[in-house]
């Protein structure tokens, strides 16, 4: 389906002025599938961050076999009695890793560590410090004390034999690696890292390491981006380097990018200004849509398909060329779509619900993402202040921001005091 097809089919689409859920809802549309084919079996120690592949299904119990959850004695619930102290000889000792006991008589425990299986019959845990020792052969449980079955872990509570443990789609973290080994696993099947190829344009822009000629700036969009691809774990970082502003060059590191990646993401040049020869060439090379996105920072975008030179296609982003909208925009729109292009099934990102300590002005018809610095207010609550100017150029304004203040389309101008959104940057970066 062309872009184009893609636009006619969503109500409301207008490309001059584009609602934010609108253009997610496009790109969702144009996103190919994961190529499930290509995926790679890996052992547990090359996984993190890496997408599952298929429905990891457990072949065993976990916990294998009815266990105790803390050092103390075993005994049959049944023999306590309410309102009365139960007595209980003391017959032998279990241990974790060691075969179960035989059956005990009537008016017996067994001491027992935490995880040694349950001995037969035995289905409830007194803790050590809650037991009353008589002697060294006897114990008491006072009255009321427990009910039966306490302290006692069954086989099977963790996962089931034959259930899902992690669903095809996890992007896998620490915790999943433990999961997968407590099954008895070594390896799994993970798909390919998405292959994301950058490049930076603009004529103004200077390689870091270099001496600045008048009227240059130096290039941070690429390492910027790269860090934010980096941190998501299952992307393969090609950087194409820094592209000058002119049609010959911008042909040759597009054809290279859409050959070597899934996918190509670009900033500057998306804008209507005369000497940005970036939206022609784009235009040329592929089916590529302009946007003026409803958003503050990160008004100007790019959606398209490079056409390689198999006829097939890879995506592109082009995103606007200041250093903060760069952000905003891959936040707002690309690391989903990214991450769903690699197989993921990505979560919404959590906000955090916080106080504005002071007036924020917002006209209705855009989303905006202000940089803010989140802190416990003296009522033990969050509170939430912008980091001052939120022009779009200054880049030190997220490295001082802690999350990003979240004013949606519809919202008008905050009053000090009234409850906002925010996203924590600890859930990005």
């Amino acid at each position: 389906m062309s872009l184009q097809e893609i636009a006619t089919r969503l109500a409301g689409y207008d490309a001059e002025d584009l609602h934010l859920d609108l253009a997610r809802d496009f790109i969702a549309q144009a996103l190919p599938a994961p190529d499930a084919s290509q995926a790679e079996r890996l052992p547990l120690r090359s996984v993190l961050g890496r997408v599952l592949a298929e429905d990891l299904i457990s072949g065993i119990d976990v916990p294998a076999h009815d266990n105790s959850a803390m050092d103390g004695y075993a005994f049959r619930g049944a023999e306590m009695q309410p309102g009365l102290t139960t007595t209980l000889r003391i017959a032998g000792l279990s241990l974790a890793g060691e075969l179960p006991a035989a059956e005990l008589p009537a008016g017996h425990c067994q001491r027992i560590m935490t995880g040694a299986v349950m001995p037969p019959c035995l289905d409830t845990v007194v803790p050590q410090e809650l037991a009353q020792h008589l002697g060294e052969h006897s114990i008491q449980i006072p009255a009321d004390l427990l009910k039966a079955g306490a302290n006692r872990r069954k086989a099977g509570e963790d996962l089931a034999q034959g259930q899902v443990a992690l669903a095809a789609g996890r992007l896998l973290k620490a915790p999943d690696i433990g999961l997968i080994a407590s099954l008895g696993q070594i390896e799994t099947l993970v798909f390919p890292r998405l292959r994301v190829a950058l490049l930076s344009t603009g004529n103004e822009l200077c390689a870091p390491g270099q001496p600045l000629q008048s009227g240059q700036i130096y290039d941070s969009n690429r390492y910027t981006l790269t860090a934010l691809l980096q941190r998501l774990g299952c992307i393969e970082v090609i950087d194409l380097g820094l592209v000058q502003d002119e049609p010959q060059a911008l042909r040759q590191a597009f054809a290279e990018g859409t050959a070597r990646a899934d996918v190509l993401i670009t900033t500057g040049g998306v804008s209507a200004g005369d000497a940005d020869h970036t939206r022609q060439v784009m235009a040329v090379m592929g089916d590529v849509l302009f946007w003026k996105l409803a958003m503050r920072p990160g008004r100007p975008a790019a959606i398209g398909q490079m056409r390689r030179a198999d006829g097939s296609s890879a995506l592109l982003f082009g995103l606007p060329g200041n250093p903060v909208a760069v952000m905003v925009t891959f936040y707002a729109l690309v690391r989903e779509a990214l991450l769903r292009m690699a197989g993921a099934r990505p979560e919404p990102l959590p906000l955090l619900r916080a106080a504005s300590v002071k007036a924020i002005r917002k006209k209705p018809g855009r989303t905006e993402y202000q940089r803010g610095i989140v802190s416990r207010a003296a009522d033990g609550g969050w509170q939430v202040e912008t980091t001052g100017d939120q022009g779009s150029g200054i880049l030190s304004s997220m490295s001082r921001a802690n999350g990003l203040i979240v004013l949606n389309h519809g919202q008008g101008g905050l009053a000090a005091g009234a409850a906002v959104d925010v996203l924590p940057f600890d859930a990005l970066m």
